[in-house]
């Protein structure tokens, strides 16, 4: 008969995965508790910081995401975008959870989807199409000083940083969010950037 495997000794440190999950646990459950009136500020400063960026500034294509729930808001931020003269890109999610990419054109534009997210509705200009930005903006939970992301776990934005390495990359956090302790894995892909309601932040 095999030999039954043996229990974990105590003291191990639990497997990368395992503890971005019990920390994605953690901050998801925070998030809830926050106040809208703050979540609000919060979407209104991040969106200045964000404006006021050089790496935004400069940009002719800024790539973004529309925001979920208790993630720091983007809806004001994608519309100043727009006014400033930016072309805005958005994410698609297909099946196998890689992103294809809509131009944003307002509210109007976006369709509720699959994973309780808003879309843009526009034509899709296929995953490639993320190159044309000069700069990313990305959702996360967490970020460490050195610029390891935290994001949901399907993986989706690693592909995508993957693609634009090199280009400026921001995770819009709230502040508490920036300088964790965030687990790694291979194929985490980080980000060079944090921006939260209390500034823009370089990391690594």
């Amino acid at each position: 008969m095999p030999k039954p495997p043996e229990p974990p000794s105590e003291g191990l440190a639990p497997a990368p995965a395992d503890a971005k999950a019990a920390l994605r646990r953690r901050l998801l459950a925070a998030r809830r508790r926050r106040p809208l009136a703050g979540l609000v500020a919060d979407a209104e400063a991040i969106a200045g910081h964000a404006l006021a960026w050089d790496a935004v500034r400069r940009a002719g294509t800024v790539a973004a995401y529309v925001s979920v729930g208790s993630e720091p808001g983007t809806g004001l931020l994608l519309d100043a975008l727009r006014g400033a003269g930016h072309r805005v890109l958005l994410p698609v999610v297909l099946a196998d959870r890689d992103l294809d990419w809509a131009e944003y054109t307002g509210p109007g534009s976006l369709a509720p989807a699959r994973l309780g997210l808003l879309e843009p509705t526009g034509p899709l200009l296929g995953v490639d199409a993320v190159l044309d930005a000069d700069v990313l903006l990305v959702p996360g939970l967490a970020v460490s000083p050195a610029g390891a992301r935290l994001g949901r776990g399907g993986g989706s934005y690693d592909r995508v940083l993957g693609r634009v390495a090199g280009r400026p990359t921001a995770v819009l956090l709230h502040d508490d969010e920036v300088g964790l302790d965030v687990p790694t894995e291979p194929h985490d892909r980080p980000v060079t950037h944090a921006i939260t309601p209390g500034a823009v932040r370089t990391l690594g």
